[in-house]
């Protein structure tokens, strides 16, 4: 079976040892962890290694059995380096995470591949790894290019439902990666095409933005719960290599309005449930 885990987009309002008691209490398997932050003025939990945080996120992770199997999140810019990276991959090293989400915004390719070479090169001492996850209004917005830089410095490509079909890659361009170059698939759902336009909520967990596009603000802050939408669930999760982890970022401002964050978390881990029991019945 493939290990199901909660993103912490999916619930940012949670600090990260409330999203471990959370996932824990509603039946996930590992977490992913915030601790870098993402749109400017976001306020950012205090996840250095020994905080009082980061130990009391060990200790629930302890408590709970569950892991942290990746942290985020970097983009990579042109002027990013190791002063941008290197306190994100202590944070995440202290909670034993396997890989960190990065993005790619430098439109120059080959110093773009360098700055994850080098990223690369220093967390891997660490027993991270970098993956690189194509998004639909970044630089880097297709599973190619994205594989094509990962594959020549060491990374790997973080996939993520919604992005995919945004951002025009195809199941076949999934299918066609060497499964070395997917450590994890990021599940959510939503429309086929992408909407015109979305009512924002007055105010984001943690100060996030999300005022650029619509694609920004969809993926931010309204996707769909897994079985919710249309994305071609069952034949993306048939072309990831078998047992792949499934992490799941489904940020729904408008239905954690009316639901705790357990009965949310609840009601994305059964949609996930519900979607590998779909697709071995097609195996």
């Amino acid at each position: 079976m493939n290990p199901i885990g909660l993103a912490h987009l999916t619930l940012l309002r949670l600090s990260p040892p409330e999203l471990v008691s959370t996932a824990a209490e509603a039946g996930f398997d590992f977490v992913g962890v915030r601790v870098n932050s993402v749109t400017a003025g976001e306020h950012q939990y205090p996840m250095e290694p020994g905080s009082p945080m980061s130990r009391e996120t060990l200790r629930r992770l302890d408590d709970s059995g569950l892991n942290v199997r990746d942290v985020e999140f970097l983009t990579l810019r042109p002027e990013t380096g190791p002063a941008e990276w290197r306190p994100a991959l202590d944070a995440g090293a202290a909670l034993g995470a396997r890989t960190i989400s990065v993005v790619g915004s430098d439109p120059d390719r080959k110093r773009l591949a360098d700055t994850l070479a080098a990223l690369t090169a220093d967390a891997t001492p660490l027993g991270i790894r970098p993956t690189l996850e194509p998004i639909s209004y970044q630089s880097v917005s297709t599973v190619a290019e994205a594989a094509s830089i990962a594959g020549a410095t060491g990374a790997a490509v973080l996939l993520d439902a919604l992005h995919l079909q945004r951002g025009g890659s195809s199941i076949d361009d999934v299918r066609a990666l060497d499964p070395d170059l997917v450590p994890c698939l990021q599940v959510c759902d939503g429309p086929l095409t992408a909407p015109e336009h979305l009512d924002l909520p007055e105010e984001l967990p943690l100060g996030m933005k999300a005022d650029g596009s619509v694609l920004q603000a969809e993926a931010r802050v309204q996707r769909e719960l897994v079985g919710d939408g249309e994305l071609p669930l069952p034949e993306l999760l048939a072309a990831v290599p078998a047992g792949t982890p499934l992490s799941v970022e489904v940020p729904h401002a408008a239905l954690q309005t009316r639901l705790t964050s357990l009965e949310f978390a609840r009601r994305n881990l059964a949609g996930v449930r519900a979607l590998l029991t779909e697709t071995s019945a097609h195996v």
